[in-house]
């Protein structure tokens, strides 16, 4: 984190993640775009990215509460006639998203020298919110919307998971990235985003405490309080935001967001090529 990163850049990007984190629109572009423009004037860095999506995902923890409460139970009850008997929707769900969650772990650890310097360039992140933006919305009217998660195989949790892997790479979005795919597979909006949720948590939880445990340059103490403060207002934010997306989604699709991150990416190239951003 900068020297000059204040408690203002840390509010304001808290805020934005808790905006950003689970439309289909890439709240790690965002945080990187911002960062620059703040009064601080500097990337907060892929650990602050990191720390502040935990606040973001205990906003997904409370409010699918009830869904990761049975696939846990399921999974555990799953374990002693694993192979012998077949598994239950909960069950299999809570093993898809495991599975689903090991791409983006060996890479994360393979790449991350690049996922901290080369993959975090502003070029990148808006050819990556264009070019992902025109997929997400290719996927939406091609793909059939007629499939559940209960009928997810153990083949879609390992494109989901190879789909959650790519947005290692600001701009191609998490849950615009699984979505993506889901909706590819035939599933329906409410089932790809729901199980883009699910699939997020565990990568997300690990991806933010092995930052906290690993991070290669110590934080002050008042930087600890900035980014904790950004932590709980991601957190409040997200919370928000997901019921007021999985609400829009049951009604209306994800046309309104193609259009903001093709937008968006197409500012961020004329304003490095104008020279307004740096």
């Amino acid at each position: 984190m900068h020297a000059t990163f204040g408690w203002l850049d840390a509010l304001i990007l808290g805020l934005v993640q808790g905006l950003t984190e689970f439309l289909p629109i890439s709240s790690s572009a965002h945080l990187r775009i911002l960062g620059p423009l703040l009064p601080g004037g500097a990337d907060p860095g892929a650990a602050f990215t990191a720390i502040t999506q935990l606040g973001t995902e205990l906003a997904v923890l409370i409010y699918f509460r009830r869904d990761v409460g049975r696939m846990l139970l399921a999974w555990w009850r799953s374990l002693p006639t694993l192979g012998r008997q077949a598994l239950d929707v909960d069950a299999k769900v809570a093993w898809l998203v495991i599975l689903g969650t090991l791409p983006i772990c060996v890479l994360g650890l393979l790449l991350r020298d690049a996922i901290e310097t080369t993959f975090r360039t502003l070029t990148l992140t808006a050819l990556m919110l264009i070019v992902f933006g025109m997929l997400l919305g290719w996927a939406e009217k091609r793909g059939h919307q007629a499939r559940s998660i209960a009928q997810l195989t153990v083949k879609d949790g390992i494109l989901l998971g190879l789909a959650q892997a790519m947005a290692l790479v600001p701009g191609v979005s998490r849950s615009g990235g699984t979505i993506t795919v889901g909706l590819l597979l035939g599933l329906t909006r409410d089932a790809a985003a729901r199980f883009s949720f699910l699939l997020a948590i565990p990568a997300v939880m690990m991806s933010g405490f092995y930052m906290l445990l690993f991070k290669r340059e110590p934080m002050t103490g008042a930087q600890w309080g900035m980014t904790l403060a950004a932590t709980a207002v991601a957190f409040a934010v997200g919370y928000a935001v997901i019921v007021w997306f999985m609400r829009l989604i049951s009604t209306r699709g994800f046309g309104v967001f193609v259009v903001y991150r093709i937008a968006l990416g197409l500012l961020i190239l004329l304003g490095l090529y104008a020279g307004w951003i740096h």
